[in-house]
């Protein structure tokens, strides 16, 4: 049975909740995409279209992993730079490649575009999405939100922002609050409402509570379908360690 694991206990990104264990994270699914990327690169050179370019990785927006935005905003430096906006670095990249978008010039087939990912599979199969784990992880989050210790956490988080002058039931209101939402606008009131949104968190530990939670609702969810968590992780490493070699190779030829 995977573990909730805490790296460093200031750094919520660090931290692992127990379904991470067995799904593939954002460097696992670069690293395939990377090496299916190369391998239909080659054949599409070969059947004719040397032109043909796949389509560019997209930044993450929502941080380098999967906690680093689940419970919301935790880094107090770039909530007073950017509020619950991503670094504008981040975003200029995002966006950069978002309006270059999966536009290809070489006219290729779409046909041997599809052989050519075929061929693929068998050198870099693509990573396998488990509905049971999705379904884990949505319910999970869900459930969290009706635990007696997460609601009492938001309550005193709540409290704490109130005494600030800001009115939220929840985290999430603050995150999402209307006044907020332009991505090209970053204003003065935001910067401040999420400077002190993760002063709050901070004192009242609001993601290491629900993270406990979520990961004891995880463990439960995991251990009825154990077998089937094994053998996708199994399945999943098996392409991970196959793109391993495309890439080593491919480095090697450079």
């Amino acid at each position: 049975m995977a573990a909730a694991v805490v790296g460093k206990p200031d750094d919520v990104a660090t931290w692992r909740l127990p379904l991470e264990a067995y799904t593939p994270g954002a460097g696992d699914m670069k690293k395939v995409g990377a090496a299916r990327d190369i391998l239909i690169d080659a054949c599409m050179a070969s059947a004719g279209y040397p032109d043909w370019t796949p389509a560019p990785n997209l930044p993450q927006l929502d941080g380098a992993s999967a906690m680093d935005s689940r419970y919301g905003i935790h880094k107090a430096e770039l909530a007073a730079k950017r509020g619950y906006h991503p670094d504008e670095a981040i975003q200029r990249e995002y966006d950069a490649a978002v309006s270059v978008g999966a536009v290809d010039s070489s006219g290729a087939d779409q046909k041997v575009l599809m052989k050519c990912a075929g061929q693929a599979d068998a050198k870099a199969p693509q990573l396998k999405k488990s509905t049971a784990a999705t379904q884990v992880d949505a319910d999970s989050f869900r459930q969290s939100l009706k635990d007696p210790a997460v609601v009492d956490v938001f309550s005193r988080w709540s409290a704490c922002m109130k005494s600030k002058g800001y009115d939220y039931a929840t985290p999430a209101d603050a995150r999402d609050d209307p006044r907020f939402i332009d991505k090209n606008v970053v204003t003065d009131l935001e910067i401040k409402t999420a400077t002190a949104d993760v002063g709050c968190r901070r004192e009242h530990k609001v993601e290491k509570i629900w993270f406990d939670v979520e990961a004891r609702m995880q463990q439960q969810a995991i251990k009825k379908d154990q077998i089937s968590f094994e053998s996708l992780k199994k399945t999943n490493q098996a392409s991970i360690d196959k793109s391993s070699s495309v890439l080593s190779d491919a480095g090697s030829r450079n």
